[in-house]
């Protein structure tokens, strides 16, 4: 089988691709620089799959570091997904972002090419198409990101898409994900936030931990079922599933291709939150705040092009997501051992 390289393998979503990729038969090389990610999450992945990630400590700007990594190993493809993510962050910081995120997508590019590797899975996101007025969103959808962290993934998938045509040996799958949600469900791989959550559920479960006093909701007057903001929540097994799958699909597919990857069902806050009391078995607390700027009633994905295209479809409900991300949280309180 072939080994691939997984930038950003011990961040939340890279971590349980890497789970996958190992189980399904490829060897995994993981680059990390280990800012968002945590070494220990790799060990879960050995854990669960009972074999071992390679793990490499590096930023993925360092040109030096890739280099030795493809001269090492025998890299057939790479799954992107070492960047920077909050979007706050990257309003008060644009260029941090762009250095980042751009900076060191390119940088991998032109290592990849030095060694003659041009199969790339990008860890893209719906950002890029920002306040869409389609319901639901193709991929064909305008694309006009309102932040620096949308532009910045919209800015590297203009140049894998610009690489795929002017070299006919360059492959790239852009997946544009939309709330990933959940855990690993034996329990051992999970989200595990640095400070206050940025995404609705890890907020919850610290909630339901007692670690924060309640959730806060912004906005109940929505022209949605409850009034609550309504978003397109993914199974993070079912991503990650995805991104193997795209990986397959490289193989006999040439060219570029973005996908959207969600379950094409959007669920409310409160639905949301209603879930991780039934999987809590408790109510859990929360207050109604203003809307915050920028955010609109609904977005969801078409998904119809990926189901197509790579023979998946996400298999996981809401259910699903509250009762993994819970049995996650409960096993490790305070997220993983540091």
């Amino acid at each position: 089988m072939k080994t691939i390289l997984v930038t950003g393998g011990a961040g939340y979503i890279g971590s349980h691709t890497c789970a996958e990729l190992l189980a399904t038969g490829y060897g995994v090389v993981v680059l990390d620089n280990l800012d968002n990610g945590c070494e220990a999450a790799l060990r879960r992945v050995e854990q669960i799959t009972h074999r071992k990630p390679v793990f490499v400590q590096a930023d993925v700007r360092d040109k030096d570091a890739l280099d030795r990594v493809f001269r090492e190993f025998s890299i057939d493809a790479t799954v992107h997904f070492a960047g920077l993510k909050s979007v706050a962050e990257s309003v008060a910081n644009p260029a941090l972002y762009y250095d980042v995120n751009l900076g060191g997508s390119v940088a991998l590019c032109d290592v990849m090419d030095s060694h003659g590797v041009r199969d790339i899975v990008f860890s893209s996101s719906a950002t890029v198409y920002g306040v869409s007025s389609d319901d639901p969103i193709p991929e064909h959808a305008e694309k006009q990101p309102a932040q620096p962290y949308g532009e910045t993934k919209l800015a590297v998938e203009h140049h894998l898409e610009e690489l795929c045509g002017e070299n006919a040996g360059w492959n790239a799958v852009c997946l544009r994900y939309f709330n990933p949600l959940g855990a690993h469900p034996s329990g051992l791989m999970g989200e595990d936030p640095r400070g206050i959550p940025n995404n609705l559920a890890p907020y919850i479960t610290q909630v339901a931990a007692g670690f924060r006093d309640r959730l806060m909701v912004f906005g109940n007057d929505y022209p949605t079922r409850d009034g609550t903001g309504m978003r397109d929540y993914i199974h993070v097994v079912d991503l990650a599933r995805g991104h193997a799958a795209a990986i397959r699909f490289l193989d006999e597919n040439p060219g570029f291709m973005p996908l959207n990857l969600g379950t094409g069902r959007p669920y409310s806050v409160l639905e949301v939150l209603a879930a991780f009391e039934r999987a809590v078995g408790e109510e859990i607390p929360y207050e109604i705040a203003p809307r915050r700027d920028g955010d609109i009633a609904i977005y969801f994905a078409d998904t119809t092009k990926a189901e197509k295209a790579l023979g998946w479809t996400a298999d996981f409900d809401m259910d699903d997501m509250a009762h993994h991300a819970w049995h996650w949280q409960s096993k490790n309180p305070e997220g993983y051992p540091r």
